[in-house]
């Protein structure tokens, strides 16, 4: 990332429009429950309340989704901005013994050892060198046999499906109930804060991480769940 300046914009922006973020995830994302519940299939630990760590936790959306299937879990959530944990907190008020961290998570300490690590819709805003980087940690904070399971946005493999994933995305988008005025706010986060990268890129990266187990099991165009697993 470039620095400090990318991550108060980022920061800022996702503070401005916490309140908002849980309504509107339906008509920004496509087949968003298809998409959530594929990361939370993916999600699989031995342990009966697994230690599990949500990176770009937000307002706490993935991890209301995976405390379904894990509801003894023990649960950290982390993001930098601190309104939307600041959701995640209401959501998670009568819940004991989950844990909040406001900070950068690409150079914070990760913390662990854990039996999954998770995260929704955030990396893709990480520079690739950034994102290079936290596969490593998130590996290195990872028990044996624990799982990485990542939905997140991949870039199309040519310019050609950039273009049409996007051309997809904006249909959707139009699609939905939101105002002109809130579909430009999503575009212009989207066109300012999105970083993605390829799929087969970011696979690569997990592999060079150390994952001994590495692989997509969704894809809806823009949007992706991959699975590593710590040999």
């Amino acid at each position: 990332m470039r620095g400090g300046f990318v991550l108060d914009h980022i920061r800022e922006a996702f503070n401005r429009f916490a309140q908002e973020y849980d309504t509107q995830r339906e008509y920004v994302i496509p087949e968003l429950r298809q998409f959530y519940s594929t990361a939370v299939w993916a999600m699989e630990s031995p342990a009966p309340g697994p230690a599990i760590l949500d990176v770009g936790a937000g307002t706490g959306l993935l991890g209301a989704f995976l405390l379904q299937k894990f509801p003894d879990a023990r649960l950290t959530l982390m993001d930098i901005a601190e309104e939307m944990l600041g959701m995640a907190r209401k959501r998670f008020a009568a819940r004991p013994g989950t844990e909040y961290r406001v900070c950068d998570y690409t150079r914070a300490d990760l913390g662990g050892p854990y039996d999954i690590v998770c995260s929704a819709l955030s990396i893709h805003h990480l520079s690739p060198e950034d994102k290079r980087r936290l596969f490593r940690k998130i590996h290195d904070a990872l028990v044996p046999g624990g799982m990485f399971v990542n939905a997140d946005q991949a870039d199309g493999e040519t310019p050609f499906f950039r273009e049409r994933y996007l051309e997809y995305w904006n249909e959707f988008l139009r699609s939905g109930p939101m105002t002109d005025a809130q579909q430009a706010e999503i575009l212009k986060r989207r066109d300012t804060l999105d970083r993605n990268e390829k799929l087969s890129v970011q696979l690569s990266w997990l592999n060079e991480a150390g994952f001994s187990d590495v692989d997509v099991v969704y894809r809806n165009r823009t949007f992706i769940v991959t699975v590593a697993r710590k040999g």
